[in-house]
């Protein structure tokens, strides 16, 4: 055989031989919002760590963080673990962050998003980080995908959301963005997290309100807030658009579409 000829079945050979599988990087999470992105975007056997509020009942993704390893945000946890590539929204101090570094690991740093546009931006960093962009894409179009089915619902009625703790949400939050999305306008008239007056929701009580984390309550978390005075609860009766559970308002995800989706559904 000369030489043009072996080349020619060296290279048919290997052709036809079986794709090598890259391994998927292993990836740990920091704190809880970051936990989300990882559960629904990491293959289950390279997830090597995850937040201890993984399990918790105001954890979306909790049914697929079950048996997986949980981990402090530490550097001896980053040592146990052996991440290569961490996701993160607030979880870890300077010294592990700086550790990260110094180890070459793959830092993914979520943004504190404020409307849809910047949950579409997390989910396709972390995808990318996790060469996951069909499975990030997916998720961004099973999103939009609700959104568009909320959209114009509310009829342009203000809402005003409330928290146990008495707290509303104005214009540049996630949770306006989701109001709007569902075609309620926002009645809170100051920017950002603000306190609500008490005596101005009893005396005046808003057309429409929409509750946020009140299921927290019943695993004794703002007990004896200003969000459930008796007064309040009496003036709002009959008022209660929705109310969101922690697992959908408490992180900047995909899943904030499905808040919208239920004020929707609320308003038909």
């Amino acid at each position: 055989m000369n030489a043009a000829k072996a080349l020619r079945a060296l290279l048919a050979a290997v052709s036809l031989a079986p794709a090598v599988a890259v391994a998927a990087p292993r990836v740990m999470s920091l704190d809880s919002c970051a936990d989300q992105y990882v559960l629904a975007l990491a293959p289950r056997d390279s997830i090597v760590g995850l937040s201890y509020r993984a399990v918790a009942s105001d954890s979306y993704m909790r049914a697929a963080a079950k048996d997986l390893p949980l981990r402090r945000a530490t550097f001896e946890s980053l040592v146990a673990a052996r991440p290569d590539v961490v996701v993160r929204l607030w979880g870890g101090d300077a010294r592990l962050s700086n550790a990260l570094g110094k180890k070459g690991v793959t830092t993914v740093a979520l943004d504190d998003a404020a409307d849809f546009d910047g949950v579409r931006a997390n989910v396709r960093k972390v995808a990318a980080a996790l060469d996951r962009r069909p499975q990030g894409e997916a998720l961004v179009a099973r999103m939009d995908a609700q959104l568009v089915r909320s959209a114009g619902a509310g009829k342009g009625r203000p809402a005003l959301y409330l928290t146990p703790g008495g707290y509303t949400s104005g214009s540049g939050t996630l949770i306006d963005a989701m109001l709007k999305a569902a075609g309620y306008s926002n009645a809170a008239k100051t920017p950002s997290f603000a306190p609500v007056s008490l005596e101005r929701m009893v005396m005046e009580p808003p057309a429409a309100v929409v509750l946020g984390l009140f299921d927290l309550i019943k695993a004794g978390s703002d007990r004896w807030g200003p969000g459930r005075h008796a007064a309040l609860r009496q003036a709002l009766a009959g008022r209660t658009v929705a109310s969101l559970p922690a697992s959908v308002v408490g992180c900047p995800g995909w899943f904030a579409a499905e808040g919208s989706a239920m004020l929707a559904r609320s308003s038909r």
